[in-house]
């Protein structure tokens, strides 16, 4: 069974009863959590990039071992992109409301 890390469930910050407080660890949360899910999306594409570099060279002769990182670090782009793609349009979404 295949297992991903791309998808954690997100645990609710603790919250100071100071004004303000709340907003910064929410916003150091959610930037926490982007950071990491772009880390996670970026090494899979470096441990792509080394398999391949390995098979060309000889080194390794695995070519499902390297063909399943290619997709995982293709699955783990596309993710991103949309996860993107929805961020921009809710950002949007909020800019045209009228208050």
């Amino acid at each position: 069974m295949i297992q991903t890390n791309f998808i954690q469930p997100m645990t609710t910050p603790t919250i100071k009863s100071q004004a303000g407080t709340e907003s910064k660890a929410n916003s150091a949360t959610f930037k926490n959590m982007l950071t990491d899910a772009l880390n996670d999306v970026n090494q899979l594409q470096l441990d792509s990039q080394a398999k391949t570099e390995q098979l060309v060279n000889g080194e390794i002769n695995d070519l499902h071992d390297v063909m399943i990182t290619a997709q995982k670090a293709s699955v783990g782009l596309n993710l991103a992109v949309e996860v993107q793609s929805k961020v921009i349009t809710a950002y949007n979404e909020m800019m045209r409301m009228q208050l």
